[in-house]
């Protein structure tokens, strides 16, 4: 694993991504999209290294969310190709990619309805044998040991999480921030090697911001990589090395945060140039 506190070398900017990374976990190729005549993504290509936590910004519609899509398997491409862990996972399910390693949060996190906090981390872990109705009634005993070991899962992980506390809530009931949290405890249920978060302080007050930044840096120093959508460029800029910057659907630069704070293409491209 590269800490992303290591110093490594690398130019201070690629025009374009960096596409001779040592150790990717995550390699996308040509990635195209188009809706009708709007083309969201334009023949995108860029790698995460192995143990980073890679931040993607860019201007409104320059095509982030639709990348993450296409990544975890929601959207189909147009053309482009998707390789997680080496394996071409370009035309899988979202289940199929997870089970390669591939989780991902959303923006606005699902509030599942009728379900407690403890339940509804229980949607997480992949590959469940009491998903089949088989298992049921020929493998009873497996299905109940692997349930015991899920549900003492989610609560050490809401515990690691500082809301153990609220398990027993009706999933409903909890705030947009306790939510964020939920959804990242959740996603590590599945014990993913890369972890996709789609603007996780959106709406968050900044005291539940800094714990989200807590958690999402002990996770990677635990062996989690992250790539990281967020429009809060203060989060964003003091946490993640690299930054990837897209703009109308191509990758535009990435380095690291002192070097694409001070591009003059990033500032014409995410800030509107001097005059904006």
């Amino acid at each position: 694993m590269v800490p992303v506190s290591e110093q490594r070398e690398r130019p201070p900017v690629h025009e374009g991504g960096n596409l001779s990374k040592p150790n990717v976990v995550l390699d996308v190729d040509g990635l195209r999209k188009s809706f009708g005549g709007l083309v969201a993504t334009d023949d995108a290509s860029f790698q995460v290294e192995r143990g980073t936590i890679t931040g993607l910004i860019g201007p409104n519609g320059a095509g982030k969310s639709t990348i993450f899509n296409l990544v975890s398997g929601f959207y189909e491409e147009d053309a482009g190709t998707v390789r997680v862990n080496g394996a071409d996972v370009t035309d899988d399910e979202p289940h199929e990619i997870a089970d390669h390693g591939l989780i991902r949060t959303f923006q606005t996190p699902r509030k599942l309805e009728g379900m407690t906090v403890r339940e509804a981390m229980l949607v997480g872990p992949q590959t469940q044998t009491g998903e089949s109705f088989l298992a049921l009634f020929t493998s009873g005993g497996t299905v109940h040991e692997q349930e015991r070991a899920n549900l003492e899962d989610a609560q050490r992980i809401l515990e690691q999480f500082e809301i153990g506390h609220l398990a027993t809530q009706p999933a409903t009931d909890l705030s947009g921030g306790q939510m964020k949290l939920v959804e990242l405890a959740r996603a590590m249920l599945a014990e993913p090697e890369i972890l996709l978060l789609d603007e996780p302080v959106a709406g968050v007050n900044p005291t539940l911001a800094n714990k989200l930044r807590e958690h999402i840096a002990r996770l990677n120093e635990a062996g989690v990589t992250f790539l990281i959508i967020e429009h809060d460029m203060e989060f964003i800029m003091n946490l993640a090395d690299p930054i990837i910057v897209l703009d109308q659907g191509s990758v535009l630069v990435e380095g690291d945060p002192e070097a694409v704070r001070g591009d003059d293409r990033v500032i014409d491209a995410y800030l509107g140039g001097p005059d904006a």
